[in-house]
């Protein structure tokens, strides 16, 4: 899918729930056109010359602030597909309640290409073009990680956005994703994934859900496909069969794939990409394409990039239930034709929500100046102590060492940071499952996610007379 298309795609589902909703033209085109795009082009010297890179950075909406949405690194990058993303970001705050308006930004570069001192040169000269125009701040505008950047980047960002900014209190909440010495929160890198995780698990609580798909209660045993063992789909199907039993029969990547129909160990093929930078020579490789996409499953999640299910490919999908950890996976026309033969799909904006969840924790913390947990954790563990205590003295039994240290562990950082990212992905599944079973002519879980999110910023628009 070219990225004019994925822009079409993103606008045509909000045309749909606009519609069902009965918002005024007006106030529908205020919603859906971004606020504005900025093209920066700036010079960095490297390798003897000048050489010139060109950035992006979409402010969707600021009906709230911050505005909020990752920085991607990309050699294909547009302004279409960041405009896409940025309205994916605004729809995906409101659906899940996080109080930031949307943003996305990129940087057309291919970071293969370039060494890492080359790299940290490139990424602090676009946060100085970004800081010139407010495009990067704590109150204003937060970055975060997308394709092609991670903790690294955020770390020159926040860095660089600091010494420009040396009087600036907060400066550690100009971008989250950062490393936990600069900054980060516990629980970042696999915020994503986990969301995934949560959503699924959520779905399956849902019985009118799981029996429009025909699979059987329960994620054990179900049969799974991945395309992209990037950070979110590694850590979705590492918890997947970690945690809920689930049999990863098929990781789909650039270069083949590997198969596997008793379960692929998630874990050691991670570590066999790390090492060697490939996933071939990993047992079960087999040199095929995206064709894998339409092998015989039980949920299908694509986590690698826009377009890959498309009206050339939809009508070949075998899983009966789709969750799209990736941005736009499923182009419109695709949406359609799967949406006609019953297949059920988790769309993007709630299901990959996990990221942007925990940022807004990080950001709190920054703001906050205090890590989560430091307050209450010790007094917990006294109340704790004092219950097992009881408990044993009552019974003359000796508490379970494992139960013991579950309970005694306590408000720790990440065991919060988990609690509220799993509270939020269970509340914005839930909602929208209760819009597409109780509401007349919603068609999928898509148009209902989007009539929440829509409802939601139109009121916004409302209540302040914009």
């Amino acid at each position: 899918m070219d990225n004019e298309s994925f822009l079409q795609s993103v606008d045509m589902n909000f045309d749909r729930a606009a519609g069902l909703l009965g918002l005024s033209d007006d106030l529908a085109e205020k919603i859906k056109t971004a606020n504005a795009t900025y093209i920066v082009r700036f010079g960095v010297r490297l390798r003897g010359g000048l050489q010139t890179f060109t950035g992006y950075r979409t402010v969707h909406s600021e009906h709230f602030e911050p505005v909020k949405g990752g920085i991607r690194y990309g050699p294909f990058a547009d302004q279409n597909e960041v405009e896409a993303l940025a309205a994916l970001m605004t729809y995906k705050c409101a659906l899940t309640e996080i109080p930031f308006g949307g943003a996305k930004g990129a940087l057309v570069i291919d970071p293969r290409k370039w060494e890492i001192p080359e790299l940290e040169q490139i990424t602090r000269r676009f946060t100085q073009e970004l800081a010139k125009r407010g495009l990067i701040s704590p109150s204003q505008n937060v970055p975060a990680p997308d394709m092609g950047t991670g903790e690294r980047e955020m770390a020159w960002m926040a860095d660089e956005y600091r010494r420009l900014n040396p009087t600036e209190l907060n400066a550690w909440a100009c971008v989250t994703g950062k490393p936990l010495g600069k900054g980060g929160i516990a629980g970042r890198i696999e915020a994503t994934g986990r969301g995934v995780q949560y959503t699924l698990q959520e779905f399956f609580r849902h019985s009118r859900d799981v029996k429009k798909t025909g699979l059987s209660a329960g994620l054990g045993g179900k049969r799974v496909i991945v395309q992209g063992l990037g950070n979110v789909g590694y850590h979705a199907t590492l918890f997947l069969s970690q945690d809920d039993g689930c049999c990863i029969t098929h990781v789909l990547e650039r270069d083949g794939a590997i198969v596997d129909p008793k379960g692929i160990n998630i874990a050691a093929l991670y570590e066999h990409m790390i090492e060697t930078g490939s996933i071939k020579g990993y047992p079960g490789f087999i040199d095929s394409g995206p064709e894998l996409l339409e092998a015989e499953a039980d949920i299908l999640i694509p986590a690698a990039m826009e377009g890959v299910i498309n009206e050339t490919n939809a009508s070949r999908i075998r899983a009966p239930l789709i969750i799209e950890a990736a941005n736009g996976p499923v182009t419109a026309a695709g949406d359609a034709i799967l949406r006609n033969s019953g297949v059920v799909i988790i769309p993007d904006f709630c299901a990959n929500a996990g990221g942007v969840t925990v940022s807004y924790f990080e950001w709190i913390k920054n703001l906050t100046h205090i890590r989560f947990g430091r307050m209450q954790r010790r007094q917990q563990e006294k109340q704790f102590e004092r219950l097992i205590a009881g408990v044993e003295s009552m019974t003359g039994k000796t508490f379970p060492e494992d139960d013991r240290n579950t309970v005694m562990s306590g408000a720790t950082e990440i065991n919060l940071v988990r609690s509220g990212l799993e509270d939020t992905m269970r509340g914005a599944y839930h909602a929208i499952s209760m819009t597409w079973n109780d509401k007349d002519n919603v068609p999928d879980l898509r148009t209902a996610a989007m009539m929440i999110a829509v409802e939601r910023i139109a009121h916004s628009y409302i209540s302040i007379g914009s």
